[in-house]
């Protein structure tokens, strides 16, 4: 996850929203694949981490098939389309660090990867939060109604150094917003200096 957080780290440099992913083989360790959201870059909204580590890996381990026996690390909970994704290519297990409120794709929004322990899963519910294990075919949470037909025993590994994960996304938004209150000042300190107010004669 530290990996992921350094790329994370990368695309806030570059004005993307700071997400990094980091797939690795869970029987050694290897890192396959880690990449950061390139989404404005590349003008392309599919450029998500956890996509490009999923294409990569696939790629380096001589196909999609061999995902099974892999892990990915990601900063934020996954997205719709990101979970899909994670399942539709079989990964063995999922790891991510900070609830995505907004759009989730494992509970906080759709519980698409197992049975909702996003934004909405309590810190009590759970003896380690950070460390918490559910596994897609356990029942109720708000979950699927059934496991997924191609992954049914995926495992999610849920706010894994959330803290650190989530005051990434706090600071990035936090600038963005700073920096477009301040060009709205700008403009209208300049709208003002160039239409100066008439006064009569």
């Amino acid at each position: 996850m530290s990996i992921a957080i350094e790329e994370a780290k990368l695309a806030s440099r570059r004005l993307e929203v700071p997400v990094g992913a980091v797939l690795v083989r869970a029987s050694t360790g290897e890192v396959l694949a880690s990449h950061h959201n390139t989404v404005d870059e590349e003008d392309d909204p599919t450029a998500h981490a956890e996509l490009k580590c999923i294409r990569d890996g696939a790629k380096r381990l001589g196909g999609w098939r061999y995902l099974a026996e892999t892990t990915l690390y990601v900063t934020l909970e996954p997205c719709p389309m990101c979970a899909g994704a994670v399942l539709n290519a079989r990964l063995g297990e999922v790891v991510w660090g900070a609830p995505n409120p907004l759009i989730g794709g494992d509970g906080s929004w759709l519980p698409i990867m197992g049975d909702g322990g996003g934004a909405d899963v309590a810190e009590a519910d759970v003896d380690e939060p950070e460390d918490a294990v559910r596994s897609c075919s356990i029942p109720g949470g708000g979950g699927p109604v059934r496991p997924h037909a191609f992954k049914p025993t995926l495992v999610v590994r849920r706010r894994v150094l959330e803290e650190e994960c989530a005051a990434l996304m706090r600071s990035f938004f936090r600038e963005r917003r700073d920096a477009s209150k301040a060009a709205r000042e700008v403009a209208r300190a300049e709208a003002e200096d160039a239409d100066p107010p008439r006064t009569s004669s």
